[in-house]
């Protein structure tokens, strides 16, 4: 069957490009860059691993990311347009990037010359993993039939169910950054203390800190937790999911120790995917950001 609307989204959703590729969906990437070299897209000129490593290799660079530009959205649009494909664009959180403005910026564009095109910029309000869960539960929407309208009303029904509980390796990432905003408040200056982050409705919010990487990694098991029982929902009306930045192995041995906290909470999941977080993410978290997201499924 072939599909009735196209879905896009930005680099910052965080799938691997093998999935991307099998469920139809366009990616358009994001730009990195350290220190004095010019910026590459994301995937497409430099892979995240290559990346990371960098970061590791490299720990006085500080690398940058910048968004598509207007001209990277209408090469992916005005195609799809020309089809007479509607559509739907996920872009990171307004409150993180102009990412969403160069999406409709591109729109504007488009509608000149091609006034019938359908094309909908949605504000997901969430950014890398959660991002991607977004993603997904819109081609599990577009694979069952339904339309591109309700497709959207749902997306912006579940999009704020959508939290991110995560810890990194420290704060000079953030503090270089300029993203430290209300973090600094909590963690100050003092050597060596890790955050562990909320992030809901585009924002970022401190939750908790401590010295220990494995502390702070079991905080935000906590906090899921916490947010589950807030919920007073059954867990399988939502997708959990594990995000990672350098290190593949601690996010197994985390994603194992989250399995088995939820299973002896009695909690009905057997299974919580990983996924890589990118870039543009990266740039600001430093090479060990590690958590959890979560999100309600379409249906």
């Amino acid at each position: 069957m072939s599909e009735a609307y196209h879905i896009v989204s930005d680099g910052s959703c965080d799938l691997p490009p093998a999935l991307v590729r099998e469920i139809g969906v366009t990616v358009v990437p994001f730009y990195v860059s350290f220190g004095d070299e010019n910026y590459q897209k994301e995937i497409e000129e430099i892979g995240i691993r290559e990346f990371y490593q960098k970061m590791v290799d490299n720990p006085k660079i500080y690398p940058k990311s910048s968004m598509p530009s207007v001209q990277d959205y209408v090469e992916v649009f005005e195609p799809l347009v020309r089809e007479g494909k509607p559509v739907i664009c996920i872009c990171i959180t307004t409150k993180f990037s102009g990412s969403m403005q160069s999406a409709l910026n591109a729109r504007q564009m488009l509608l000149e010359e091609y006034p019938e095109a359908e094309i909908t910029v949605m504000d997901a309000t969430v950014n890398t993993v959660l991002q991607g869960l977004l993603v997904l539960e819109a081609v599990r929407l577009r694979d069952r039939g339904t339309s591109c309208q309700d497709t959207i009303k749902r997306l912006e029904e579940i999009k704020g169910t959508g939290r991110i509980f995560f810890t990194i390796g420290g704060m000079e990432y953030l503090q270089h950054g300029g993203r430290i905003g209300k973090v600094a408040g909590v963690a100050g200056s003092v050597l060596g203390i890790r955050p562990v982050i909320t992030l809901k409705q585009g924002e970022i919010f401190p939750s908790a800190i401590g010295r220990s990487r494995r502390k702070t990694m079991d905080k935000t098991i906590e906090l899921l937790l916490a947010y589950l029982d807030e919920l007073k929902a059954d867990i399988r009306d939502y997708t959990i999911a594990v995000g990672y930045g350098y290190d593949e192995k601690e996010a197994q041995e985390y994603r194992d120790r989250l399995l088995d906290t939820l299973q002896k909470k009695c909690y009905a999941i057997s299974q919580v995917p990983i996924y890589q977080i990118g870039a543009t993410i990266g740039v600001h978290t430093g090479p060990y950001p590690i958590g959890i997201g979560i999100l309600r499924k379409a249906f």
